[in-house]
């Protein structure tokens, strides 16, 4: 097994999480170590040594609770209760132990605006009928229309179709996702105790911080009234309400030393920061970086307003390149629109995979360069694209809810590959894998990008390495440095530079001693290539 990291038995105020490296494991998809098709905690545990030697910090574990995976797991029917396609209880915590051992601490997915359809308390509510005490955990109304046949408001989908599911009864109950996701009623005492229990349940087992799913929504205004563009405040979004909420979430995690990562998508800079104060969340995801196209000067801003609008409140910036709900980086940045938007998602979009590799080695770069923590998504450092799934073998509900024009999100969550010669490239041994993996998969396995010098996965490894061992890295300050149109140039420490080339012509290099890593060869004149990016040792 790899050496522990240095600092695995840090004290209590320690502030990892300001520069960390964390991975995001999609455990249905990350590695079976049953057989069945079915990622599980034992698949993770038995690959604990290659994320060691990857360089991570912690691990980011999408819901593993029991679920019936109407929504990838995050309708969740118990929060106490590992499930069972995933392992048990006792599973989790010496995971959470064997992580530790080797200097990986654990984050786990809190999912705060709904439950599934399958909860016990959702299950009581449909039983107990209209005005019971267990309908008010939910937002359960009478219809309108003369004969209740409409629904309460029009509330529009987080997903495609509608927000409201009439039961038998007559009444209605609100779900901004799927129906099998009833909307939790946050304005309820019981709601905010239960997930509170729940996160004292997983800091007391060892985990180091909580990712919070779609964290903006939870509260809703009481009077649900009909969506209006533009209304101040939304009813349902980024509500004021929200920031008490998450100052008793502090005081819990402040009791173990735990941290938050907020899932946030505003894009008004100062509410933003508003999650960020001293005694809300430590940090939240960065969207606008996520979503920006590969273009030098919208990055730049991107990136300046992601530094700008953490200033104020003193938290550090997150940055990510693609996650288990976004068009992978290769795929994406080998097309013609080389954003993202997930309204812009369509079957069929040409993509440049050589293109798009050599980018995203070089968005790599950039991304570690920057300041702050840093997420990567299982499979980002294996260089996978994007995989089409048979239409038939579409799980995810965004297609389904979109009459079958969005191609969904499992072209991201396909299992990965380990071993080339392997069955199912070494992602199980007995049962065909619960996505299909695409023709040639197992050419991006792990073990033969381990023995190719200039495989992406050799590329993070040596710039996870550095980044550990530098100190201008991770947290701290970035100066911008004079740079040709099209180049992306600044220093994070005396002597320490990183240049990004998104221009169509090679670019001539600040004066330097050496590099430190490249995400590419450099021209015969030294030069750095288009769609490369290098890091210098000035």
């Amino acid at each position: 097994m790899a050496a522990p990291h240095p600092d695995k038995n840090p004290a209590p105020s320690d502030d990892w999480w300001r520069g960390a490296a964390i991975y995001q494991v999609y455990p249905r998809s990350f590695a079976d170590g049953d057989g069945d098709g079915t990622g599980d905690l034992a698949g993770v545990r038995a690959r604990l040594p290659y994320l060691a030697e990857l360089g991570v910090d912690a691990i980011w574990f999408t819901p593993w609770y029991l679920s019936p995976l109407a929504d990838g797991g995050y309708d969740v029917a118990d929060y106490r209760t590992i499930d069972p396609a995933f392992g048990s209880l006792d599973e989790a915590e010496k995971l959470i132990t064997e992580a530790r051992a080797v200097g990986i601490r654990t984050i786990v997915d809190i999912v705060p605006n709904h439950v599934s359809d399958q909860h016990p308390w959702f299950k009581a509510a449909l039983a107990a009928g209209p005005g019971s005490p267990e309908r008010k955990l939910f937002h359960f109304r009478p219809g309108r229309g003369e004969h209740g046949e409409l629904p309460p408001n029009d509330w529009p989908s987080q997903f495609a179709g509608q927000t409201w599911t009439r039961v038998e009864d007559g009444e209605w109950y609100l779900h901004l996702f799927t129906p099998q996701q009833p909307d939790l009623n946050w304005s309820h005492p019981a709601v905010r105790e239960e997930h509170e229990d729940v996160l004292r349940f997983w800091f007391e087992r060892g985990v180091a911080g909580v990712r919070i799913d779609s964290a903006a929504l939870p509260a809703k205004d009481p009077d649900l009234p009909d969506f209006v563009e533009g209304r101040d405040p939304h009813p349902y979004i980024d509500r004021d309400e929200l920031h008490e909420i998450y100052r008793s979430w502090r005081r819990v995690a402040d009791a173990y030393g735990g941290v938050f990562v907020g899932e946030v998508w505003l894009p008004d800079a100062e509410r933003f920061a508003r999650y960020l104060r001293p005694d809300e969340l430590h940090t939240a995801f960065n969207f606008n970086f996520l979503a920006c196209p590969w273009d030098a000067e919208r990055l730049r801003v991107a990136i300046d307003d992601t530094l700008a609008e953490h200033a104020p409140v003193g938290a550090p910036a997150t940055w990510v390149l693609c996650n288990h709900d976004v068009t992978r980086t290769v795929t994406r940045y080998g097309r013609e629109d080389t954003g993202f938007d997930f309204a812009t998602k369509e079957f069929g979009t040409p993509t440049d995979l050589v293109l798009g590799t050599r980018r995203a080695r070089a968005a790599a770069l950039l991304t570690l360069a920057l300041p702050g923590s840093v997420y990567l998504y299982q499979g980002e450092e294996l260089g996978l694209p994007e995989a089409d799934i048979p239409r038939d073998r579409i799980e995810d509900p965004m297609h389904f809810r979109s009459g079958g024009t969005d191609p969904g999100r499992d072209g991201c969550r396909v299992p990965l590959p380990w071993t080339a010669d392997a069955p199912y490239a070494g992602f199980g041994s007995r049962t065909e894998p619960w996505l299909p993996q695409p023709a040639g998969w197992s050419a991006y396995a792990a073990d033969v990008q381990a023995a190719d010098p200039g495989s992406m996965l050799v590329l993070y490894r040596t710039a996870m390495r550095l980044r550990r061992a530098e100190a201008g890295l991770g947290d701290g300050p970035l100066e911008w440095l004079p740079a040709p149109a099209g180049v992306l140039a600044f220093r994070r420490a005396p002597g320490l530079v990183c240049v990004v080339n998104l221009a169509d012509t090679p670019a001539a290099l600040p004066d330097h001693a050496y590099v430190l890593l490249a995400s590419g060869a450099l021209d015969a004149e030294g030069r750095l290539p288009a769609d490369t990016a290098v890091w210098l040792r000035a």
